[in-house]
């Protein structure tokens, strides 16, 4: 465990962090050069050396050094200057000059010496490809000469003629192997075995993530121009977390990354070998529902027919992936939807039979954060056979709930409330002691505007909804850049604005701050995220997250 972990803090998190900052940086470079940043191959290079066992596999399409901008806020030269501290390296000396196009991380098997008595040890692979292969076996001979003066035990072998350089270190110490193969690349592992596996690949191709027809469906999803890539093979992943899966539809996962002139555009392609069917037919634009939804909005969710969600393939896949993430449904609800949950609980509603069945046209769901409530919230949903009988049902809830039904008069506008009475105590001055008084609290209201059935959690927000529909979501400039940049027709979108919603996506995703501090830059230039699905293949599932950034 002791390779395993010096390792990972040697090379693998360096080069996770080049990815992180190298994309995080775009933000800045674009606005100086965008048609330099983009990638220099359509697919990785690599892919030659890694087994098609592999679970997973990240590229950098592009030389970090393109992406200079970032050297005013320092953060590239103190990656690269952290990142080869313990070895002696200079990455502006040794590395610069020869590094190409390409900087690829592989996790190639899920347990080197496939012994389970000392537990499972995975097998870390880092290609680096060279533009001077001369330059680029000379810095390799420094490397593990710099670690012998340093007190390692080095041992070079030739393996299918490749000159295989590694250390016997001492368990406290890093443990390296490295060789440069070819022309094109360097690479570097956690363990020799892993690099005479990498060579094996590349001289019986079937090995190899190439050969694999999973791989060879996920490529041809690529755009052009990808600035990164990851590929997953989702099965063995359910595997290295020691899962097993109650249903798995989807086999791999392909992730790539491409500039947009707004911002940047994460696509990503869940493939199967089943016949998928989407869960509403495809939208051409934005649902109406949203000129209901202030922009105001932290966070909105729109699209059409929530009848057939639980058995859509969007929420297998959810399934599926929480499974694999967390290990069961539950801890993705306790831990992301903590407040939904808490909903369910309150009113006794099963949002699937309650509500989603009689969802069969368009709808749009909105959150308007509050720093020190709970978020407000709007349900918008266009009428159709099943919506009277659905309001019905939903009176008799809260009427089961013991809350009263009551008509309002807002702007002209009739409103059902349900309203709960409470008895507030008072102290008196009076010696009988405290007097009381009753409350009226408003716990929902529904109305209906036009064609479409709107409900809020509270007086405010329907207000609102009521006063200022010359202000909504729809017509929000930021909102429109977004939805712009996702392809249609699509299956409608996720739209989170990150500055309104920071503070309550903290709260909700502890492990959000962590990611924050990693990806420093980034973060710090986010104005909001949009995710759609969209694609007309049957035999995959399609989608993309676009991230707007202040300024672009």
């Amino acid at each position: 465990m002791n390779r395993q972990r010096s390792f990972i803090g040697f090379i693998v998190a360096g080069a996770i962090a080049l990815l992180v900052i190298a994309i995080a940086g775009f933000y800045w470079f674009f606005a100086k050069s965008p048609a330099n940043l983009i990638g220099s191959t359509s697919q990785p290079g690599a892919a030659i050396f890694v087994s098609k066992l592999s679970p997973v596999m990240v590229s950098l399409l592009a030389n970090p050094d393109r992406l200079q901008a970032l050297e005013r806020e320092e953060e590239l030269s103190k990656l690269k200057t952290s990142l080869f501290a313990k070895s002696g390296i200079d990455y502006k000396q040794d590395i610069q000059p020869w590094l190409g196009n390409e900087i690829t991380l592989a996790i190639t098997t899920l347990d080197i010496d496939r012994d389970l008595e000392n537990g499972q040890q995975p097998g870390y692979l880092l290609a680096l490809s060279t533009q001077q292969p001369d330059k680029s076996r000379e810095f390799v001979e420094l490397l593990f000469s710099k670690r012998a003066l340093a007190g390692a035990n080095l041992a070079v072998e030739q393996y299918k003629g490749v000159k295989l350089i590694s250390d016997n270190s001492q368990p406290e110490q890093d443990l390296l192997a490295g060789a440069a193969v070819g022309e094109d690349f360097v690479l570097f592992a956690n363990d020799p075995k892993v690099l005479r596996d990498a060579i094996n690949n590349v001289q019986a191709p079937d090995l190899n993530l190439t050969s694999s027809p999973e791989y060879q469906k996920a490529t041809k999803q690529l755009p052009k121009g990808g600035l990164a890539v990851a590929f997953l093979n989702l099965p063995i992943v359910a595997k290295w977390q020691g899962l097993e899966l109650p249903e798995q539809l989807y086999n791999s996962q392909i992730i790539s990354l491409v500039l947009n002139p707004k911002g940047l555009l994460a696509e990503t392609t869940f493939l199967t070998s089943s016949e998928i069917v989407p869960p509403s037919p495809p939208l051409s634009k934005p649902v109406g529902a949203l000129q209901y939804i202030p922009e105001s909005a932290g966070l909105a969710i729109s699209g059409s027919n929530l009848s057939n969600l639980g058995d859509s393939d969007v929420a297998k896949l959810w399934r599926q992936a929480t499974a694999t993430i967390y290990g069961s449904k539950e801890d993705v609800v306790s831990r992301l939807a903590k407040p939904l949950a808490d909903v369910q609980k309150r009113w006794g509603i099963n949002f699937p039979e309650d509500i989603f069945s009689w969802v069969q046209r368009e709808y749009a769901i909105a959150l308007l954060p509050e720093e020190q409530t709970t978020p407000h919230w709007i349900f918008v949903v266009e009428k159709s056979e099943g919506v009277e009988q659905g309001v019905a049902r939903l009176d008799a809830i809260a009427s089961s709930n013991g809350l009263s039904i009551n008509l309002l008069t807002i702007d002209k506008q009739k409103i059902s409330a349900w309203t709960e009475l409470t008895t507030v105590t008072k102290k008196s001055d009076v010696k009988e002691g405290a007097s009381f008084s009753i409350e009226t609290k408003v716990r929902g209201l529904h109305t209906t505007l036009g064609n479409y059935e709107i409900f809020t959690s509270d007086l405010e927000t329907m207000d609102e909804i009521l006063t200022t529909k010359d202000n909504s979501l729809i017509d929000n400039p930021n909102f429109k850049d977004s939805i712009a940049a996702i392809p249609s027709p699509n299956q409608g979108y996720i739209y989170l604005d990150w500055t309104k919603s920071q503070n309550l996506l903290e709260r909700q995703v502890p492990i959000l701050k962590l990611v924050e501090v990693l990806g420093k830059p980034f973060f710090n230039n986010l104005r909001s995220l949009t995710v759609s699905s969209y694609g007309t293949d049957t035999r995959s599932l399609k989608g993309g997250v676009f991230f707007k950034l202040h300024n672009s």
